[in-house]
């Protein structure tokens, strides 16, 4: 019984040395296949180089070996990691709170604010809080939501419509797919040309 215990498999890639294997099938540095070769000949071949011995396919048998700057692999593989990450959109919601018997000054306010978000490519969660006898009227809360969506339709679209949720009615906007879009090509247009007389 071995002392080591078995402990956890490394998922790091195995390069130079620690390819513990009697033969490799090894890829040259341009991509070119060299063929099945031992362990020694490999590392001997990755040495006059000035290279490392990467192993690139640990399952397949024998396992393939690249010849490589492991350095430069590296770093190139954490750029793409990072640039990735970049090009994700990050959804955030913002959330809207009205009232069902909302003055209509208020409510103008309110869907200003809804504009804005979804101009800005955000989706936004609508809540009608009910208080009181209101919970017995939750079609007047219906109503509005249908008006707000009404009124913001050529900047959105109701992605999940209104339901009622204990004392709430909530209702999610989200931005039309072309709105991110639309905004940047507006964006660099808004100069000031009211110069000429």
């Amino acid at each position: 019984m071995t002392s080591d215990g078995g402990g956890p498999i490394s998922s790091e890639t195995r390069i130079n040395d620690r390819i513990r294997v009697p033969e490799v099938r090894l890829v040259g540095p341009s991509g070119e296949q060299v063929g099945i070769v031992r362990i020694e000949d490999a590392l001997r071949l990755a040495q006059e180089a000035d290279l490392d011995l990467v192993e690139v396919a640990p399952q397949a048998r024998p396992p393939v070996c690249r010849l490589m700057d492991y350095g430069k692999f590296k770093y190139e593989s954490a750029q793409k990691a990072r640039e990735s990450r970049r090009n994700q959109q990050l959804t955030v919601i913002k959330e809207q709170k009205l009232r069902p018997k909302i003055d209509t000054h208020d409510y103008e306010t309110k869907k200003r604010n809804v504009v804005r978000f979804l101009e800005h490519g955000n989706k936004v969660k609508v809540t009608i809080m009910f208080r009181g006898r209101e919970q017995s009227r939750p079609e007047l809360g219906f109503r509005l939501l249908q008006r707000l969506a009404d009124d913001v339709a050529e900047l959105g679209f109701v992605e999940a419509s209104p339901k009622q949720d204990g004392r709430n009615m909530i209702m999610v906007l989200a931005p039309h797919k072309t709105q991110k879009s639309r905004q940047r090509a507006t964006t660099p247009s808004a100069g000031p040309d009211t110069a000429q007389s």
